[in-house]
């Protein structure tokens, strides 16, 4: 005679199972697979590591230094690689709606092997615009103390250093991993970046929870950009038609954008050296050296009769 539970547990499995089968759209059955969030990450950590030797990890400085260096390097090239081999395989063969599939040849182990090479070897670059970007938030921030507190506990730098290594493995035709690395460091810090998104040196995103930067969105150098904004695009009838539109503003260089404020649109561009005050919602272009400030109605202050408040109050 069969358990109860069992009967139960059967009946569920078969319901899931139906389900699979009716909507298959949600399932991956085949022979290639995705990365796994939990891996991607671990390896954001790794190459967060990588880049700052030393302050986010553990890792003797002195005479072992190369050896050590050279084993996490081969290890997070291997991780990455097969990361990348995944979504390239992926895009091939699954129905990839909206992906790009890679070209033909060569293999798509050979491609994942060139990409993840060509990846690392712009370790230098990015570390470049890491230490201007540092430097930005040091000299934005009274508060900051050190460049390692800024490394450390910033989560508009920490946003931005994912940003450029997943910019970078979007520019090299990754899908995808990019946009999981950017989701993973939105996941910590409340900042969630397009990693299309070109964005210039020296920026500083201060403090930094609820900021938005779309797709096709453009910024220049030196631009500070304060907790809440938005750097969105207005709606789109056929985003499949319509993809490859700009639908993301363009910030120039030197723009101040204070908290709470919408800039929309791909035609709209802030002109440089403009300040973009809190709460302004901006759907056309600023000439450079304007502010654009948001006047909210005069506050009017009254004094409450005792009864009045007493009344208020149990409301």
């Amino acid at each position: 005679m069969n358990n109860p539970q069992d009967i139960l547990l059967d009946n569920i499995v078969q319901s899931l199972l139906d389900s699979y089968s009716d909507i298959p759209e949600l399932i991956n059955r085949q022979e290639y697979h995705l990365p796994i969030r939990e891996c991607v990450t671990s390896l954001t950590h790794e190459l967060e590591a990588l880049l700052y030797p030393g302050l986010v990890n553990d890792i003797n400085m002195s005479g072992g230094f190369t050896y050590q260096l050279g084993n996490n390097v081969h290890e997070v090239f291997s991780k990455l690689r097969d990361m990348i081999y995944d979504c390239l395989n992926y895009a091939v063969k699954a129905p990839s709606l909206r992906l790009k599939a890679p070209p033909a040849t060569p293999s798509i182990k050979e491609q994942a092997e060139e990409i993840t090479y060509k990846f690392f070897m712009s370790f230098s670059d990015i570390r470049k615009l890491i230490l201007l970007d540092l430097q930005a938030a040091y000299q934005g921030d009274p508060a900051a103390k050190s460049y390692a507190e800024i490394i450390l506990s910033y989560p508009g730098l920490r946003a931005l250093v994912i940003h450029r290594m997943a910019h970078v493995l979007h520019n090299l035709n990754v899908p995808i991993l990019p946009r999981m690395m950017s989701e993973f460091v939105h996941n910590r810090t409340g900042i969630d970046i397009h990693p299309a998104a070109q964005i210039g040196h020296s920026l500083f995103i201060d403090h930094g929870t609820g900021v938005v930067i779309g797709e096709t969105t453009v910024i220049g150098n030196h631009v500070k950009i304060y907790q809440g904004v938005t750097l969105g695009a207005v709606s789109i009838p056929d985003p499949d038609t319509e993809q490859n539109i700009k639908r993301h503003p363009t910030i120039e260089d030197d723009v101040t954008i204070y908290s709470g404020a919408s800039i929309l649109g791909g035609q709209t561009i802030v002109g440089a050296r403009s300040v973009i005050g809190s709460n302004v919602w901006l759907t056309k272009s600023v000439p450079p050296d304007t502010k654009v400030l948001y006047v909210p109605p005069d506050l009017r202050f009254k004094q409450m009769e005792p009864e009045s408040f007493v009344l208020q109050y149990y409301i």
